[in-house]
């Protein structure tokens, strides 16, 4: 007896990996790597909090209709978790990053200090009932080692204070602990809805640091809003906050907590080509070898 077109059409759909599917982690570090270069464009135009509360509130003001208009469920009884995930993810891990380099910290080394991530994720796998392979765990040190050799070039320690580590140090653990926070409690909910708790709560947070630190009302009027700037701050909202973070979400939901930070590895190689080719930054034989290196570690870890 043989199958029908349509009977084969749908064993075929159900053992072909989806597209999609695949294509999500390139298109995640792709957009994620943008976050430094968005700093360097929207950092000399405004304070680093005040620009993180711009951000927050544009991304308020673009899915607040949405959800209303599309009826998204709310996840009731889970809300609270959900702020709590976010507040580390948003608040912790882009407030320790950008006040950093705001201080004086180098890119690179604010970028090496944070690629540290998926060795502590992966050290705190077994709080979210995983575990970590040995050949993971090698994928996991060839990882940081390119990330080493990518930055290497850029570190300098010219203006380091310990304030700027202390940021940066805080960025790591916040987006560390947010990761392993929502997978373990929440790792499933409408990301419509689910992204305007996060970011709403994360404007609460920030907002009592911005008017501490910043003097709020000086700021706002203090903000240069240049095309470079607006154009950094509508990709910080539409691509990174909106984009890239429903992807990170979609990801942490299908995957080990491990693997998906293990992608956080190829965040400086790519960031570092596309400096290359926007700013004319160096990029050596040295860099390339880490990038390759890297490569190699992430894919060391998430094959099945």
């Amino acid at each position: 007896m043989t199958l029908t077109t349509s009977t084969q059409a749908r064993r075929s759909a159900t053992t072909r990996p989806n597209s999609w599917i695949i294509a999500m982690p390139f298109l995640f570090v792709l957009i994620w790597s943008t976050g430094f270069i968005v700093a360097k464009f929207g950092l000399p135009y405004a304070p680093p909090l005040t620009f993180l509360l711009l951000r927050f509130s544009g991304v308020l003001v673009v899915l607040l209709p949405v959800v209303l208009l599309m009826k998204a469920p709310w996840p009731i009884g889970r809300i609270r978790q959900i702020a709590a995930a976010g507040m580390l993810v948003q608040a912790g891990y882009l407030g320790g990053v950008w006040c950093a380099i705001k201080l004086g910290m180098p890119a690179g080394l604010s970028a090496l200090i944070v690629g540290m991530q998926p060795i502590l994720t992966a050290f705190a796998a077994p709080l979210v009932g995983e575990r970590v392979t040995g050949r993971q765990w090698i994928g996991l040190l060839f990882g940081v080692c390119g990330v080493g050799l990518v930055v290497a070039n850029k570190i300098s320690l010219i203006g380091l204070s310990w304030q700027s580590i202390a940021l940066s140090v805080l960025a790591l653990l916040s987006i560390t602990a947010g990761t392993l926070y929502q997978k373990r409690h929440c790792p499933s909910f409408d990301l419509r809805t689910g992204t305007v708790i996060q970011f709403a709560a994360s404007f609460v947070v920030v907002l009592p640091f911005a008017i501490a630190f910043e003097h709020l009302t000086p700021a706002f009027n203090a903000v240069q809003w240049t095309p470079r700037f607006v154009g950094a701050l509508a990709w910080s909202v539409l691509a990174l906050s909106i984009g890239a973070i429903f992807l990170l979400f979609a990801l942490i939901r299908k995957s080990a907590a491990t693997q998906v930070s293990s992608l956080m590895y190829l965040t400086p190689p790519t960031t570092a080509v596309m400096a290359w080719l926007m700013f004319g930054e160096a990029f050596s034989m040295v860099g390339v070898a880490g990038m390759v290196l890297a490569v190699i570690g992430v894919a060391l870890v998430v094959r099945k």
